[in-house]
């Protein structure tokens, strides 16, 4: 997911009510692209015993240091033979890699971060940590590992995304509501977001959710990708945008119409997978599953490909541009200036008229690639990694890229789950 904001401090103007200033959610630009050689001092997460389809879902960084939650029990530090317990999630020094004392257990996976000063919020599918019942949402004290006692969101629902925006810390998720701001102190309902989103794609679709969202670098529009067909009682179905105002968001009219169509894959309704921001606002990319377009679809669908969206077009009859894998999942992107980075299980990019094949024109690239903002096409950049379900998480620090991932190996290196690209 996500997604991929880093977390910077900023000075917010709060409502009475609400928590000390905290983090905003912004989205860092890189003037180069990120090198394909990745750096070898980063930790890894382990298979184990009991885990041994280990997965990273979040990173998130605060300060100097690096947060990393998925579904795991065992880390270790780069090229070390022996490891570390941590349930769920852990964290290291962002620039040599030392893992801290952070071992809060989790009896669930954790799925998105937010740090904010010495403060961590946490979601995921988990019900209680370190004994402590939280279900959802937990916020912890990152020098000293304790939950804070103060805070609970009583969401009563899974959390996938969390987001620290304008002094309201905004969740989504399969709760009731699915999408709600929260006071950072205390974790009751600010009544900012009174949007309600309902319905399912499909029969198939499984839970009605907000899955992932991202906010733009104002703070002033939110975009949410999920399992639902309306928000606020108007038709949108997998996509809605907000407009966040000062003391309240509502209902943007972006919508993109063929949003109603599915693809071929019938076992994968819900096929929107990741939003992100550019840094400038000016646009957002989807990313998506869903196998191929179905018949009269190719260049409007949106089905294991990735497509960019101009913010200020509210009812768009097309994307900026498309770009197919013909055939394959994509899982998360992040934009950084540039470059619009990818990544899931897919083979190829370039590649409308592929269908599990390289079609014509098609650029092979292996579960991780970089497509030119401007022209919708894959740029030269080809690290290549495993390719596995497809990972679920890629975040731009100051650095470069982080890449947390369900596979063992990138840039021809093992770096299994989680992988860092340095900007040169």
């Amino acid at each position: 997911m996500l997604r991929k904001l880093a977390t910077v401090i900023g000075a917010v103007v709060l409502s009475a009510g609400l928590a000390p200033p905290t983090a905003l959610a912004t989205t860092i630009t890189l003037t180069n692209t990120v090198s394909a050689d990745p750096a070898n001092w980063t930790p890894t997460v382990r298979d184990s015993p009991a885990i041994s389809n280990s997965a990273v879902y979040a990173v998130e960084q605060g300060g100097g240091t690096m947060f990393v939650g998925g579904h795991f029990d065992t880390v270790a530090a780069a090229k070390a033979t022996t490891t570390i317990a941590r349930r769920s999630l852990f964290s290291f020094d962002a620039t040599t890699g030392a893992i801290s004392g952070l071992s809060d257990s989790f009896d669930g996976d954790v799925w998105a971060l937010a740090p904010s000063g010495t403060a961590l919020y946490v979601g995921g599918t988990f019900r209680a940590v370190d004994g402590v019942s939280r279900r959802g949402l937990v916020k912890i004290d990152t020098t000293s590992g304790a939950v804070d006692t103060r805070f609970n969101g009583r969401l009563g629902g899974n959390v996938t995304q969390v987001r620290l925006v304008s002094g309201r810390l905004i969740v989504s998720g399969t709760f009731p509501g699915k999408i709600r701001a929260l006071n950072p102190t205390t974790g009751a309902d600010t009544g900012y977001i009174t949007a309600p989103v309902t319905g399912t794609v499909a029969s198939n679709a499984g839970p009605t959710e907000v899955y992932r969202f991202s906010v733009n670098p104002g703070g002033t529009q939110l975009v949410g990708i999920g399992n639902f067909t309306a928000v606020s009682g108007q038709h949108r179905m997998r996509a809605f945008m907000l407009d966040l105002g000062a003391t309240s968001a509502s209902l943007d009219p972006w919508y993109y119409q063929p949003l109603d169509n599915a693809c071929q894959a019938a076992k994968l309704p819900d096929q929107l997978r990741d939003v992100d921001f550019a840094p400038s606002g000016a646009f957002f990319v989807l990313v998506a599953t869903g196998y191929i377009p179905r018949a009269g679809g190719l260049n409007r669908d949106i089905c294991d490909a990735a497509a960019r969206f101009e913010t200020s077009i509210s009812n768009p009859t097309r994307p900026t541009w498309i770009n197919y894998s013909g055939g394959d999942t994509f899982h998360s992107v992040a934009v950084s200036g540039k470059d619009v980075y990818v990544q899931g299980h897919f083979r190829y990019l370039d590649n409308p008229y592929g269908n599990n094949s390289c079609g014509l024109g098609c650029s092979p690239r292996s579960g991780i690639g970089d497509i030119d903002a401007t022209t919708g096409k894959a740029t030269s950049w080809n690290p290549g990694k495993d390719r596995g379900v497809g990972g679920k998480d890629l975040t731009v620090t100051s650095a470069g890229l982080w890449v947390g991932s369900d596979t063992v190996h990138i840039g021809g290196e093992k770096h299994q789950d989680l992988g860092f690209l340095p900007e040169p």
